[in-house]
């Protein structure tokens, strides 16, 4: 987390959790959701121009990507100064690059191992590594399927209704906020 996120935490320590506002698409792309997008529907909806606007400024996504974790409860956020934005996830809270030599690379930049490949019931490549688990970039695949061929890693199969539960992370928190706000 970057110090200066720190210092700002320090300093304004109860600034209100921001819920629904960023999401996390299957290619590792970064989406700004403002209140009219998130009126046309969840993240992951498939409804048309609800997932929001891509971000493409590379500083503002390199400070994202760097101060983007996990709480308790398997929530993805990034920690905004003080407050904690968090993040919609289309699939899952990470999206992998494979390399040509089968390394893997988080879409944060951070670097991991495979400890299991996971192929869901419809042809998705997940990977579990020590970072947690996450999808497998669509450009990557051929070079996934290479590795899974050589027998580099070791691989089941895997209903993806199941993930979120299994490796404790939740795709809307969003949602989540809502149900226990109304209970």
């Amino acid at each position: 987390m970057d110090d200066i996120v720190k210092q700002a935490m320090a300093k304004w320590p109860h600034v209100p959790d921001c819920y629904g506002w960023l999401g996390l698409d299957a290619r590792g792309d970064w989406y700004m959701r403002d209140d009219r997008v998130q009126v046309l529907g969840g993240f992951s909806s498939g409804v048309a121009g609800a997932k929001g606007s891509r971000l493409l400024h590379d500083k503002l996504i390199a400070f994202i990507q760097r101060n983007y974790q996990a709480d308790e409860q398997g929530r993805w956020f990034f920690q905004n100064g003080p407050q904690r934005v968090y993040v919609e996830l289309e699939v899952a809270p990470w999206v992998w690059r494979v390399q040509a030599d089968w390394s893997v690379q988080a879409h944060t930049g951070e670097p991991t191992t495979c400890t299991m490949a996971l192929l869901d019931e419809h042809g998705w490549l997940f990977l579990e590594t020590p970072l947690g688990v996450g999808l497998v970039h669509t450009q990557d695949v051929g070079l996934a399927a290479g590795a899974l061929d050589a027998g580099v890693w070791p691989q089941q199969p895997v209903l993806r209704a199941d993930l979120a539960e299994r490796y404790g992370y939740v795709t809307s928190p969003a949602a989540q906020s809502k149900l226990l706000s109304k209970a």
